[in-house]
């Protein structure tokens, strides 16, 4: 794999990103590349209708049971 090196990043940046990271869960480096990866994502993936298809070709199949009841049950609770 390719190497990058940042020089004369400022101090307040690179604080940012690690403060970043550790929101993410995500060592510096690995929150770097994630940054880089979502710049860098063909227009097409990040695309409402792109997304939406990925999304109901995920769930293809799956029996989805109607929310009608559990709505009710959540009202009648309170």
């Amino acid at each position: 794999m390719a190497q990058l090196v940042l020089n004369d990043v400022p101090e307040e940046t690179a604080a940012a990103l690690e403060k970043r990271a550790r929101a993410n869960g995500r060592s510096a480096e690995a929150e770097h590349r994630a940054i880089l990866e979502a710049a860098l994502e063909p227009k097409e993936a990040s695309d409402f209708w792109a997304r939406a298809a990925r999304l109901r070709k995920e769930l293809e199949g799956r029996v989805l049971s109607d929310s009608t009841q559990l709505l009710r049950e959540s009202r009648d609770s309170r």
